[in-house]
């Protein structure tokens, strides 16, 4: 039998079964739906690199990229976290647990982790963009020695729309030294507030000269956080994103992906911010 790699080498555009064995309610509009492979050989021979994406498929409704947001070391299952906003994420959202879907994946470049070996890592996510951010941590997390400091700065429009809060603590149990900032506080909430840019400005317990940054979250946060990193003395060649585009086809055939030189299915959708930064300054693009 084949690998997932070794099948979607043949044939890009084969879909595999896959069966939802659980949800989880993340915040308001946002789950986490866990993926069975229906093939169990299949399942077990699955491997992704974090930041890598899936297409999800919904026979009659459409396919969507969505990054992977654990594997199954962590939960025996292929994680994705879905906010319900397009057609086929709100057909998704009404799905029970036991329906199939079709998965081809996994896509793209994931985050460069072997590139921070000894050096501190700082993690910087807006909303759902710590979604894909995710196995990134896990992996970082499961091998501490390998790495210097490891920092998570986070931020979201309020404290409930905050992911993952019970694993977060767990992630600082672990050692990650973890910020968070909303851009509106209620009366109970006594964190930072602001935007997350500023977090990178206020940063303490890191060098510079050996820092490497992960970014995900929406283009305007990570612009602003680009030049707040660059300012803190962290090198361009050294700062590193995740874009979201709109991926038909995973293969870089459509083209409805192209992001200035690249296109995102097949050259990110984790890119280094010197190679793209400039684009993401053209209005429109």
């Amino acid at each position: 039998m084949k690998t997932a790699a070794a099948a979607i080498a043949d044939n890009p555009w084969l879909a595999q079964r896959a069966r939802i064995a659980r949800v989880t309610p993340e915040v308001p509009g946002v789950a986490t739906y866990h993926l069975r492979l229906v093939d169990a050989q299949r399942h077990a021979q699955y491997a992704f690199q974090p930041g890598q994406f899936n297409m999800l498929y919904l026979p009659g409704v459409g396919e969507v990229a969505i990054s992977l947001s654990a594997g199954a070391e962590q939960q025996g299952t292929w994680d994705h976290t879905i906010r319900a906003a397009g057609s086929v994420t709100r057909a998704l959202a009404q799905l029970p647990v036991g329906a199939e879907l079709g998965l081809r994946g996994p896509y793209g470049a994931g985050w460069p982790l072997t590139e921070c070996a000894g050096r501190d890592v700082i993690v910087v996510a807006g909303g759902l963009g710590l979604a894909p951010l995710r196995p990134a941590i896990h992996a970082l997390l499961a091998e501490p020695k390998r790495w210097g400091r490891i920092h998570l700065l986070l931020g979201a429009r309020t404290a409930d729309s905050l992911l993952y809060p019970g694993e977060r603590s767990a992630w600082e149990r672990s050692g990650l030294a973890a910020q968070t900032t909303v851009d509106r506080a209620t009366p109970d909430w006594t964190g930072n507030v602001g935007v997350v840019p500023l977090l990178v400005d206020r940063l303490a317990g890191f060098d510079p000269a050996r820092a490497i940054m992960f970014i995900c979250g929406p283009e305007v946060m990570m612009r602003y956080t680009i030049r707040s990193a660059l300012k803190r003395g962290i090198a361009a060649e050294r700062i590193w994103l995740s874009l979201e585009r709109n991926m038909q086809c995973a293969v870089g055939l459509c083209g409805h992906c192209q992001f200035g030189p690249a296109f995102i299915c097949q050259d990110g959708p984790v890119l280094r911010s010197d190679r793209i930064a400039p684009f993401l300054d053209v209005e429109g693009l």
